[in-house]
């Protein structure tokens, strides 16, 4: 017998979100110089949630203006009155989790499941974390007395707004560095309850400032010649943009950029486990994450076993309303995102290869595709090449582990992979010839702050997470 689930909506009221909101500028909010404002829509019903700011290059100067202000007492403070701030910080983000978590999932689109077990967690964690290491920066490996660099100006991507953020924020604060920040154009809200909650915790003004708007005011932001410290976390084409208008200038540069990882299952590999760690790898998330196993590498001898299981399994996942704790996949970020991912899906289809999609229903408003495998597919298929950053897993196999290291290395990028098999040797050979930043073995997309992330090649440089994430944001 065969029960249907009954909808659990977590409730809205937890979340008060304003008509209106300006740019955090030194502690307090104000409108843009020119007054413009721009609306951010739900993806999962295409409401209206609020009106933002829409930040100028008068604007990036008068945030880098007091951040500068801010940096000589922020970095003068010793480490372990910096670390007070920060463990406000993560303690203010665990008493308003189920708020923030809400907020998410209506600005971003994920599963209120999602939003709430994994983001929300992982962003107390590494302020937690990076509050830890604040006063024992002597003792981190980059000689004595490390120096902070001034003001950072970071640049974070939809995917994972309020993530992306810690992950930028607390290794800037912890180092005695200030900040302003632009979080994307589509999910501004969580960054801007991020200022509320900075003066909750007593932040001093100018240490933490918030500037919405679009690309225009991120290149303004990243090309202003009194930024210290550039970080970006987005797509490929816009991390080479950066990379050119930093160059010949002293800022120090992080990108973390796209990804088409290969999730590698092997013939001894445990088929259920496995097929979890695949669903997890591209369906997390909607698929919108930079180190997805969107190229799963199969070996032949399984792949009949391993795809029948894989499509049992698509078959019971949920897609709709993202504040369902039913929910496993939500909305797709953007009308423009389904654009491309409906794009490139097609282009699959059309250069030959055999696509499949469990039945589901998709809702009638808002930004939806559906959970979607390719099989026949073949490494110069633009789904094995291109970053989709969608629910859309592209089916290859490999015979032997010489073949799966060549098919798996065999593309632009390098942030992550995923192994599967139970011979410890073969995964450890297998590790040391993948080119790529992260290698998970017999998981997938596990995270942890004091875990370094960052990939090679057109994935980016750098490092964020553990002791690697401070060289970023010290003068060593």
């Amino acid at each position: 017998m065969t029960f249907e689930y009954a909808p659990a909506p977590e409730s809205r009221s937890v979340v008060d979100i304003a008509p209106s909101y300006g740019l955090f500028i030194d502690g307090e909010f104000a409108p843009a110089a020119d007054g413009k404002v721009f609306k951010t829509v739900s993806p999962s019903s295409e409401e209206v949630l609020s009106e933002v700011a829409q930040a100028t290059a008068d604007d990036v100067d008068r945030a880098v203006k007091a951040a500068r202000k801010a940096f000589e007492k922020w970095s003068a403070l010793p480490g372990a009155e910096r670390a007070k701030y920060l463990f406000r910080i993560a303690r203010i983000i665990q008493e308003r989790s189920r708020e923030l978590a809400v907020l998410e999932s209506l600005d971003n689109g994920k599963p209120i499941r999602e939003s709430r077990d994994a983001d929300l967690p992982l962003v107390a964690a590494h302020f937690f974390y990076y509050a830890g290491w604040a006063d024992k920066l002597d003792h981190a490996g980059y000689g004595p007395n490390p120096r902070p660099l001034g003001v950072a100006g970071q640049v974070i991507p939809w995917n994972f707004p309020l993530l992306m953020l810690a992950w930028k924020i607390a290794p800037a604060l912890a180092t005695g560095n200030t900040v302003v920040l632009k979080p994307a154009e589509t999910t501004p809200l969580s960054a801007l309850f991020f200022a509320d909650i900075c003066r909750q915790a007593g932040l001093p003004k100018g240490v933490v400032n918030i500037l919405t708007g679009d690309g225009s005011t991120g290149a303004a932001l990243v090309g202003h010649p009194d930024v210290n410290k550039v970080a970006f976390t987005g797509s490929t084409e816009v991390g080479k943009a950066i990379a050119r208008t930093v160059a010949g200038t002293d800022k120090k540069l992080t990108l973390e950029l796209g990804g088409k990882a290969a999730n590698i299952v092997f013939d001894d590999a445990p088929v259920d486990q496995a097929v979890e760690g695949i669903v997890n790898g591209i369906f997390f998330n909607q698929g919108h994450v930079c180190c997805a196993g969107s190229r799963l590498l199969v070996q032949e001898s399984v792949q009949d076993e391993l795809l029948d299981a894989l499509k049992r399994r698509m078959q019971t996942l949920r897609v709709g309303d993202p504040l369902d704790k039913n929910t496993d996949i939500g909305a797709i970020n953007s009308a423009e995102q389904l654009a491309r991912i409906t794009e490139l899906a097609d282009a699959g289809e059309a250069e030959g290869a055999e696509r499949w999609a469990p039945a589901c229903e998709l809702p009638s408003s808002g930004y939806w595709f559906a959970p979607t495998l390719f099989t026949g597919v073949t490494q110069a298929h633009r789904i094995a090449r291109e970053e989709i950053f969608g629910p859309v897993l592209s089916v290859l196999t490999f015979r032997t582990p010489a073949e799966a290291v060549e098919k798996a290395n065999n593309t632009p990028y390098g942030l992550s992979a995923g192994i599967w098999s139970e011979k410890g040797s073969r995964i450890l050979w297998m590790a040391n010839k993948l080119r790529a930043g992260v290698i998970w073995s017999n998981t997938f997309n596990k995270f942890d702050p004091a875990s370094p992330f960052g990939g090679y090649k057109e994935s980016g440089f750098g490092r964020e997470g553990g002791r690697h994430g401070l060289e970023a944001y010290l003068d060593v």
